[in-house]
C-alpha cells in the first residue's frame, strides 16, 4: 500500500483536521493508540531507518551511475509508483495550484540532487547533520523566541566540531552541498504544506514527484547515459526509491494519523544518529569522538527548538 491508498482507507473512520504537514493527523479522541503490531512512534522510527539505510544503499550505487544517476533513478521510480497508485486528477486546478506544485517539484529535485552530491564527498552521518540545519534554522526563525538563540548556539557548536574547527576533516564542497540541501529541505517543508492545502490526499506529492523526475532526467542522462538502463542498476535504484521515498511516506502517514506533530518533529531530529548508524553498518564509516559529539549537539538543538515551539503554541492556547 502507498500513501494515497492508505489515505483513502483511513479517511472514513477518523476525523481529520487541516494541518501544516502533507499527511493528515487524526484527532486524539478518535484514533487508536496503536497501528497494527507497531505503535506510531515505532512507525516513525521505522520510516527514519528506512530513509537512512536507503541513503546508505544509494552510496553503494554511486560507482555505477554517479550521484546524479542515483537521484534520477530514485525520482523516476518514486514518480511512477505514486502515479500508478494515486492516479491524481489533472483537472480542476488553478494556475496558482500548478505554480505551487511545480515549485515544490523543483525544490524536491534540488534537495535530492544536492544531498546526493554531498554523499559522494562526505560520510552519511555528517551529511545528514549538516542538512538538518535547514529545518532547524526555519524552526528558530519562525518561533522568534529568545530561547532559540541557545538552540542556534548549540547547533553552531556542533557544526564547528563537525568541521574540526575549520572543516579540515571534511570535503568543503561536500559540506557546501549538504548545507544547500538543508536550505532546500526548509523550502520543501514550506511548499509541502502549501501543496497539501491545494491538492487532495497525496495528489500534489505525486505530481511534484513527476516534476522533480522530469527536471532531473537530463542531468542523470548526461552523467550516466545508457548505464541507467542496466537491469542491476535499475533494481538497486528501485530499492533506493522504495526505501527512501515510498516506504517512509507510507509509515509516516500511518503515524501522523495517531501521533502529535510535535512528537513527530522531535523524532525526526534523531535522523543524524540513524544516518551515522547506517553509515557505520553498511558503509563502514566510523565517526570520531568530535563528530559524534557534533551530531549529539545538533540533535539536542533540534529537539530543543521543537520543544520551544510546542511550548509557545500551548501558551497561546491557554491565553
Amino acid at each position: 500500500m502507498d500513501e494515497c491508498a492508505l489515505s483513502r482507507a483511513l479517511e472514513a473512520p477518523v476525523s481529520i483536521p487541516s494541518t501544516s504537514t502533507t499527511a493528515p493527523v487524526a484527532t486524539p479522541t478518535t484514533a487508536p493508540r496503536r497501528t497494527g503490531s507497531l505503535g506510531p512512534v515505532g512507525l516513525v522510527l521505522a520510516g527514519g531507518i528506512s530513509v537512512q539505510f536507503g541513503g546508505a544503499l544509494a552510496v553503494t550505487l554511486m560507482p555505477r551511475v554517479g550521484a546524479l544517476g542515483v537521484v534520477t533513478l530514485r525520482l523516476l521510480v518514486a514518480a511512477v509508483v505514486l502515479l500508478v497508485i494515486c492516479r491524481p486528477s489533472l483537472r480542476g486546478h488553478s494556475r496558482a495550484d500548478w505554480g505551487t506544485v511545480v515549485v515544490f517539484g523543483i525544490t524536491m529535485a534540488a534537495m535530492n540532487g544536492l544531498f546526493y552530491q554531498s554523499l559522494a564527498r562526505i560520510p552519511l552521518g555528517p551529511a545528514v547533520t549538516l542538512e538538518v540545519l535547514g529545518p532547524l534554522a526555519l524552526s528558530v526563525l519562525t518561533s522568534r523566541r529568545a530561547l532559540n538563540a541557545v538552540w542556534a548556539g548549540l547547533a553552531l557548536a556542533g557544526v564547528f566540531l563537525l568541521g574540526g574547527g575549520g572543516f579540515s576533516s571534511l570535503d568543503p564542497v561536500g559540506v557546501a552541498f549538504a548545507l544547500g540541501a538543508g536550505a532546500m529541505w526548509a523550502t520543501y517543508i514550506v511548499f509541502s504544506a502549501r501543496t497539501g492545502r491545494r491538492f487532495p490526499q497525496a495528489d500534489g506529492l505525486a505530481l511534484a514527484m513527476v516534476v522533480a523526475a522530469v527536471v532531473f532526467l537530463p542531468l542523470g542522462v548526461a552523467e550516466s547515459g545508457t548505464k541507467l538502463l542496466n537491469p542491476t542498476t535499475i533494481a538497486l535504484g528501485s530499492a533506493v526509491a522504495v526505501l527512501s521515498s515510498v516506504l517512509p511516506y507510507t509509515l509516516e502517514l500511518l503515524a501522523l494519523r495517531r501521533l502529535p506533530s510535535s512528537t513527530f518533529a522531535i523524532l525526526m531530529s534523531l535522523e543524524p544518529a540513524v544516518a551515522a548508524t547506517a553509515g557505520f553498518l553498511i558503509l563502514h564509516q566510523a565517526l570520531s569522538v568530535p563528530e559524534a559529539m557534533a551530531i549529539a549537539l545538533v540533535i539536542a538543538a533540534s529537539m530543543g527548538a521543537v520543544r520551544t515551539q510546542v511550548g509557545r503554541g500551548k501558551a497561546k492556547v491557554e491565553a
